[in-house]
């Protein structure tokens, strides 16, 4: 079996789940946001938690494990490659917004949220932009 290709599948799994859920949470943030009803917040409460423990957490450490597997594979002196520097660059931009993310859910959670839905609909955008860097990058593979 080859092992590059194994890891490259698991790698893709991995990342297209921790990217929908990088996508879904601060659009639950959102209507949290805007909620005023304790029922509601207390279901967004839920929603939140489990996203992002039991969805994003392992997706962003499997995303790091297979991306790690690979280079192995391939070898580190892939680093010396540029479209490798700027993905790893934009990996690292990822993994600050996901923790960032952790942050505004446990203000949620203990009701102390102090950004508005306009924000959230703002910061929701990041993780597009930086997704459309990397596909861009890792498929044409400048310098």
């Amino acid at each position: 079996m080859n092992l590059y290709l194994l890891f490259k599948s698991l790698h893709l799994i991995a990342v297209i789940s921790w990217m929908a859920g990088l996508l879904y949470l601060p659009r639950i943030f959102v209507y949290h946001a805007d909620s005023d009803h304790e029922a509601q917040k207390k279901v967004f409460k839920t929603m939140e938690r489990k996203l992002y423990n039991y969805i994003m957490m392992p997706a962003m450490l499997l995303s790091w494990l297979f991306g790690v597997l690979l280079l192995h594979n391939l070898g580190f002196s892939a680093f010396s490659e540029l479209w490798m520097q700027i993905k790893s660059f934009a990996v690292i931009i990822l993994t600050y917004y996901h923790f960032s993310l952790g942050k505004y859910l446990n203000d949620f959670a203990i009701d102390n949220n102090k950004k508005s839905s306009k924000f959230f609909r703002i910061y929701n955008e990041i993780p597009t932009i930086i997704l459309i860097v990397v596909i861009f990058i890792v498929i044409f593979k400048p310098i």
